[in-house]
């Protein structure tokens, strides 16, 4: 009896213990720990009027800036569609404002021939480099770009000189090794998964359930990402974005 008391005993304990732990935590997916949510959007709504970017759940964008206030971003079939103005002087920027150090970054998207699609991380705090510029994945159909932009091509010193025509060779290699490209094949004008995750100095994608690649690089490490920019040279849609993470 007392034996039997003893396992029963330990397994109400065990089973509590567990309980706990995914109440409070971060919980296990295969191998991946699931960061707590800090944000999801599924962007099933409509604009009041629209003739003009009314997005919601804090979303805001660079058209007034940079596109002579002609709008760019829609919300349309329940998902977020970007399109560059042609009087567009810059890529689209759709920016939310969410503080994390590590991040999984996850969402829906689809691309046409020609067309990108940034997760580009920024603090806008930080002042050594432009726009607050940390890091970006920059999905497109044949290829993927991680790239560190603290230390490598948004840094000041390595900007100003490129600007100016003043970057060594030697410099310009130095740059080159702060991006990673991966080649991928994705078909054109179809929904894919993309997942961005950050963890230390590492950033990494998997698309549609693939792991692509990762790359490692000091300026990932960067302590505060402040916001998230879905950066765009041409067009992209966008649906069921997440993201999760911690500080």
């Amino acid at each position: 009896m007392i034996q039997v008391y003893s396992v029963l005993l330990g397994f109400v304990v065990v089973f509590h213990g567990a309980s706990y732990a995914s109440a409070q935590g971060p919980v296990e997916s295969g191998k991946t720990p699931v960061l707590p949510l800090l944000f999801e959007d599924d962007f099933e709504r409509v604009e009041a009027d629209d003739a003009k970017e009314q997005l919601g759940n804090g979303w805001e964008t660079n058209s007034k800036k940079r596109a002579k206030g002609n709008k760019q971003v829609d919300l349309k079939d329940g998902a977020l569609w970007i399109t560059r103005h042609p009087v567009a002087d810059h890529g689209v920027s759709v920016v939310k404002d969410v503080d994390f150090r590590n991040a999984q970054i996850e969402m829906r998207f689809r691309l046409s021939k020609g067309d990108d699609l940034g997760i580009n991380l920024a603090d806008m705090k930080e002042k050594t480099v432009h726009a607050g510029h940390i890091c970006v994945a920059r999905v497109r159909l044949n290829k993927v770009d991680i790239t560190d932009l603290k230390t490598g091509p948004m840094n000041l010193e390595n900007r100003n000189l490129k600007l100016a025509g003043k970057l060594t060779k030697q410099q310009k290699n130095a740059i080159g090794k702060k991006i990673k490209t991966i080649p991928v094949k994705l078909d054109a004008d179809v929904w894919h998964t993309l997942l961005v995750k950050v963890q230390g100095d590492q950033m990494s994608v998997q698309i549609d359930g693939v792991d692509v690649g990762e790359f490692r690089s000091p300026g990932i490490e960067h302590a505060t990402k402040s916001r998230l920019r879905l950066s765009v040279g041409k067009s992209a849609v966008v649906d069921d974005l997440s993201i999760r993470g911690t500080l």
